[in-house]
């Protein structure tokens, strides 16, 4: 009945569209990338924009000002506009971030400072009234930064390139529009005045799919020009489709371009659906974040005209399943609704005070201090009545405990918009009853990703309401499959590792029915369990692959266990460490540690809600919390910290373990219940369970796992030690469609081995080790060879795999060799033509580094070379460090520094404290050959590359590089000049740097 009053649909100025109709596709002849880009302006001109046949900087930067002049109703004089331009718009020492900052503050506006000494504010977009903008298309504009570039097609707001878009012609991966425009951050958008940096869009497409992301994403990746010897996890995996509000891909370009680039969307997205983070990350929201958003700011107000404050009508819910990224979206939806006339509070109200600090933090980082928080009731009650707090983050509890203590309030006839964050405790009718009771003028909103029905409602609970009962209409929803689709999170990969042998054929489930606790927790069973998790730890985890994370190389991923009860967490944890004991080499041993306080027994649970635990270690049994004062101390001990079980030790605590999983200092954490929901780590990619679990506490336990990261982690592990097979299909298709299970859950291992068969056949074609020479074959290879590497990093995972892989390692070494020598080879012609290359390929670089060798691996081989006495199997040894070396993505490009070093090495030195010592004169070498060469001031240049190997990156913003060269003119020119000396000094820095900071 509610929908009679309050209408869901979009209306005509949403965002997104409702629904779209994909028209029937006459075109059928073949379509050339210069088609391509034709076919796109003339679709854009047909929707009003204003085509440009700009070319050149002189050209762009005329139009900018009269741009600007038009929007801000004003006539520059010719030295207020250079002032403004060269000191403001075009300041040189501001790179992406810095541009980024500008546009999306607000207003997005800059000082001018004019001849009559006054000052204007000069706006760059109008985003109080969007239609004062002005939208320009212009092509092929070229520019000569480190290379000559001729950028494709980009949109001009108000005279600035605010999205720039790169076509390839249909066949071509899509990801190689993707690494074009990482070229042209890498060496170019800074060029001449540095407009292009103001991009805050980019959009890649082949015709057939087309993608968009926001500037840092890649900026993250690389940072431009700046940083380059850093990297992050950012990358292809971050861009994102646009659908219609019904979640339906928006692929083909023009399709797009009749949607996202329509002029009001576009500007939308641009102005209200970007969230600049404290952390210097520009966030682009997705389409159904934006839809989310819309339909909750279109119910305010609807519900407000119709005067229904107060009502479940005038509230709703989002369907938005776990790690689709619903924290930004409330965020983004609290922003936009305390900006609506009339509106006097947001509350945010979570279940649980781990998760209160949890969205605070991330609050805090799409904007500082837009929220307020609370550690009491008290201070709430002092937010409440503060005019200037618009948005309160607070638990369930605490507002409960304000309505229950406090009869009379202000707020409580005041405007207020309340959003709950999967709050399905059993409590939480009562709570919600006298919250709705005390408040009059409410909006009632609920993010959930797993929404509570009738089908999955306890027929016996009297306590628990289904989510349409508690808050009324579902405005959107984006389930599980939908995001996996759309590649936001990662399937799960499922093994069921059968723990109990039955008896007289009785099935497994008839088993664990008559396994008490009890017999669960027997020594011999959690001992097998363990000796399962340590043998197969490196191998579900990735262990042996690294990757960048946050500046800092890390090895693989990281776990939570999850246990039935204390008793099960405490034993656990102690046979992990008995087992431990026997791992002589310290760096194998797996960091391990545990976190828990009393929870109510789950069966009590049967919607599947997991029991909450408290931040209270005060309701532990004494044994229990002696037990868990002793596992902090062995936590102290392995990082040096000082944290115990009083309140505020144990919350330190928590704040450190979940800070450390999600840097991947730990290996494991063990569990009852905490961390299972609401915890986000992208680091984390494997769930070992050894208790029951279905519906909600289920899905929301197994999506831990996945949280996209990077090309090496491509879905989320679940090892089971409980039967919960039929669970999981259940929980699926509940929070999921009737489709979900095959997209949700990887195929078996025979699907996948199947193809892998088949591409080792194809592979059979070139022996190892082979030279290719016809250009054909080297793309067919480079092909094939990354189709294989991409299964075996699926399959890697399945037990089966080690023992039927009929590919013989020292031929996989060789078949990488090939691969590596095509790679290095590309990107030579990359970095030399750039307008010959062939997009047509994508290298699987990150993938291969997952196999990768280390240095201490190399230096054992060069130790074993060194003590063999015969010729013969010395040659062997040699033999076998130039494969290694040669196969490896890291360490190839530094072969010839290790083959000098193993002609170098004594017959009875330490190999290690030789290798450093080695390795110090080489680079001392190498850096005084560059100062001559350039002429660079010796100190300034120490200093520098000091610094940079002990941060770990290359950083190339600010002065310190300029402080290494030698005085000179700003009139030279040529290879004299200041620019040409600082661009070859960073050039061989990059390389300098690539070569040495992994080798110790």
């Amino acid at each position: 009945m509610s929908s009679t009053y309050l209408p869901i649909a979009a209306g005509p100025d949403a965002t997104v569209v409702a629904e779209y109709e994909i028209p029937e596709r006459k075109e059928k002849a073949y379509q050339s990338e210069a088609d391509l880009e034709n076919a796109l302006i003339a679709q854009l001109r047909k929707q009003e924009y204003e085509f440009l046949p700009i070319k050149t900087e002189d050209d762009l930067v005329a139009n900018l000002r009269s741009q600007l002049e038009a929007l801000n109703n004003i006539r520059f004089t010719e030295t207020e506009w250079t002032r403004f331009f060269k000191g403001q718009l075009a300041n040189p020492s501001q790179g992406i971030l810095d541009k980024t900052a500008i546009i999306q503050a607000t207003p997005a506006a800059l000082v001018l400072e004019r001849e009559d000494g006054t000052q204007k504010n000069i706006h760059l977009i109008d985003k109080k009234n969007i239609h004062r903008n002005r939208l320009q298309v212009i092509n092929q504009y070229e520019v000569e930064g480190n290379y000559k570039n001729r950028y494709d097609v980009t949109i001009l707001v108000n005279g600035l390139p605010m999205a720039h878009i790169e076509l390839k012609r249909r066949g071509v991966a899509l990801r190689e529009a993707f690494n074009q425009i990482n070229r042209y951050q890498r060496d170019s958008f800074w060029a001449g005045s540095g407009l292009f940096q103001y991009a805050q869009l980019f959009i890649i497409s082949n015709g057939t799919h087309t993608k968009y992301y926001s500037n840092t994403t890649r900026a993250q990746h690389t940072s431009g020009t700046k940083d380059r010897g850093r990297s992050g996890s950012a990358s292809y995996e971050f861009t994102s489709w646009w659908t219609d509000s019904q979640n339906h891909h928006i692929t083909d370009l023009m399709d797009f371009a009749k949607t996202f680039l329509s002029k009001r969307t576009l500007l939308n997205v641009i102005i209200k659906y970007c969230v600049f983070t404290s952390d210097q990350a520009l966030m682009v929201l997705r389409p159904y974040q934006i839809v989310a958003a819309e339909r909750i700011i279109n119910r305010i107000q609807l519900a407000t005209n119709y005067k229904k404050l107060g009502c479940i009508e005038a509230g709703g819910y989002i369907w938005h399943t776990t790690g689709s990224g619903k924290t930004l979206t409330s965020f983004k939806t609290a922003q936009l609704a305390t900006q609506l006339e009339g509106v006097n509070k947001v509350l945010f109200v979570v279940d649980r005070k781990d998760l209160d600090f949890q969205t605070k933090k991330e609050y805090e980082k799409f904007q500082k201090g837009a929220v307020s928080s609370n550690k009491s009731t008290k201070e709430l009650r002092e937010q409440l009545s503060n005019p200037d707090s618009k948005i309160v983050i607070t638990t369930i509890q605490k507002l409960s405990n304000f309505v229950k203590t406090t009869k009379s309030h202000a707020i409580y006839d005041a405007h207020v918009v309340i959003i709950f964050d999967e709050c399905h405790r059993s409590q939480f009718g009562d709570m919600h009853k006298a919250i709705t009771k005390a408040f009059r003028k409410y909006h009632l909103f609920g993010f959930t990703g797993t929404p509570i029905f009738n089908e999955n409602k306890n027929a016996g609970s009297a306590v628990i309401r289904t989510t349409p009962q508690v808050f009324g209409d579902r405005l959107h929803s984006y389930t599980i499959s939908d995001a996996i689709a759309d590649e936001n999170v990662l399937p799960f990969r499922i093994d069921y590792v059968n723990t109990i042998k039955a008896k007289d054929d009785l099935e497994y489930e008839e088993v664990s029915s008559i396994a008490t606790e009890k017999a669960l927790l027997d020594r011999r069973r959690i001992a097998m369990v363990v000796s399962y998790v340590l043998d197969h730890f490196d191998q579900k985890t990735k262990r042996n692959s690294n990757y960048v994370l946050k500046d800092k190389r890390v090895r693989g991923f990281n776990s939570i266990f999850a246990t039935a009860s204390v008793d099960a967490a405490k034993t656990y944890y102690l046979e992990f460490a008995d087992q431990q004991r026997d791992i002589k080499d310290p760096a194998k041993r797996l960091k391990i540690a545990t976190i828990f306080t009393y929870a109510p027994n789950s069966d009590q649970y049967s919607e599947g809600l997991l029991p909450e635990e408290e931040f209270d270690t005060d309701s532990l049994n004494q044994i229990d919390r002696l037990f868990l004062d002793r596992a902090i101390n062995d936590y102290n001990a392995m990082f040096g910290t000082s944290f115990d079980t009083s309140a505020q030790g144990f919350s330190n605590y928590y704040d450190d373990v979940t800070m450390r999983m999600k840097s991947r200092e730990l290996d494991m954490v063990i569990v009852v219940n905490m961390l299972l929901t609401g915890f986000d780590a992208p680091t984390l990619n494997t769930l070992w369970v050894d208790k029951f679990m279905h519906h909600h506490g289920l899905l929301q336990a197994f999506s831990r796992t996945n949280r996209i990261l990077n090309s090496v982690k491509t879905y989320g592990n679940i090892v089971s030690f409980r039967n919960l097979e039929d669970e999981t299909n259940e929980a699926i298709a509940l929070f999921g469609n009737k489709q979900a299970d095959s997209i949700t859950i990887l195929q078996p291992f025979s699907h996948y081995f199947d193809e892998y068969l088949t591409k080792l056949d194809d592979l059979g074609k070139w022996t190892p080790g082979q030279m290719i020479t016809s250009e054909a074959e080297k793309d067919e290879f480079i092909r094939i060879f990354g189709e294989l590497l991409r299964l075996r990093n699926i399959l890697t995972a399945f037990d089966e795999f080690e023992d039927a892989d009929p590919l013989p390692a020292r031929d996989l070494q060789d078949y990488q060799s090939t691969y590596l020598d095509l790679y290095r080879d590309r990107r030579n012609q990359t970095q030399g033509e750039p307008e010959e290359i062939n997009d047509d390929l994508t290298f699987e670089i990150e993938l291969m580094k997952q196999v990768e060798v280390n240095v201490d691996y190399i230096l054992m081989l060069v130790e074993k070379y060194r003590d063999e006495h015969e010729e013969k199997s010395k040659e062997e040894v040699r033999e076998e460090i130039r494969r290694t070396v040669k196969s490896s993505p890291t360490l190839q490009n530094k072969i010839d520094l290790i083959e000098r070093f193993v002609d170098s090495v004594s017959a009875t030195g330490d190999i290690n404290e030789e290798w450093k010592q080695y390795l110090d004169e080489r680079k001392a070498e190498e850096i005084s050959k560059m100062v001559q060469k350039e002429r660079l001031k010796q100190p300034e240049t120490d200093q520098f590359i000091e610094t940079m190997f002990r941060l770990g990156r290359l950083q190339t913003s600010g002065t310190d590089i300029d402080k290494m060269l030698p005085a000179g003119s700003r009139f030279d020119s040529g290879p004299n000049s200041r620019l040409s000396r600082k661009k070859r000094v960073i050039g061989w820095l990059t390389d300098f740097f690539d070569r040495f900071h992994v080798l110790g």
